[in-house]
């Protein structure tokens, strides 16, 4: 797990086993999206299809690996004396052309996204050639206002098998992209014990 202080929050950068990949990747792809595990309308997204993943799905096959993940961010963090992580929900994010995540923030005291699908090209933008930035399909991370020498956005361009952590409160947004493919990730937030 490498961390990084893009401006003051921690964010973690970790990769992902694509056992880890393939298990989720198959369970989404012979998912169908009912009125039980829709769940498009609790979150911020302008996204159509995006699926709760149900505990007992995230017990047997996802929170050790998230949980490895999550200690390792918290140690580099100096984070102490933890009884427990729980991951209080698990949802993937289908995002097709021109959906996207406006700004918002999560639950719970941490939250990650993990990549499973990338399209080819996702950056490219048809419309304006010659940019420098290609936000076409990113995360940027935002916290406080742009001072001197200071920065408050941080772009990230995800590849397939990344995994982010970060603060819950940090505040990030994924960008709409051109092309007729499908951008997979999914998101999480978590809870911490601590021992008294």
């Amino acid at each position: 797990m490498k961390t990084f202080r893009a401006f003051g929050p921690t964010i973690g950068k970790g990769k992902l086993s694509r056992k880890f990949i393939n298990t989720i990747n198959s369970q989404i792809d012979k998912s169908i999206i009912t009125k039980k595990n829709d769940y498009s309308p609790k979150l911020a997204s302008q996204i159509k299809n995006e699926l709760k993943i149900s505990t007992s799905f995230i017990k047997k096959n996802l929170s050790k690996e998230l949980i490895k993940n999550i200690k390792s961010y918290l140690k580099v963090s100096k984070i102490e004396k933890i009884k427990e992580i729980k991951i209080i929900n698990l949802w993937v994010v289908k995002q097709l052309k021109n959906e996207y995540n406006p700004i918002h923030y999560h639950n719970g005291q941490l939250s990650g996204v993990g990549y499973l699908k990338i399209p080819k090209n996702m950056n490219q933008n048809k419309s304006i050639k010659n940019k420098k930035i290609k936000t076409n399909g990113t995360i940027d991370f935002i916290n406080g206002q742009r001072n001197f020498l200071c920065e408050s956005i941080y772009n990230l361009n995800p590849k397939v098998g990344d995994l982010l952590l970060f603060p819950n409160y940090l505040m990030h947004t994924a960008y709409p992209f051109n092309i007729d493919a499908e951008r997979r990730s999914f998101s999480f937030n978590v809870r911490i014990l601590f021992k008294k």
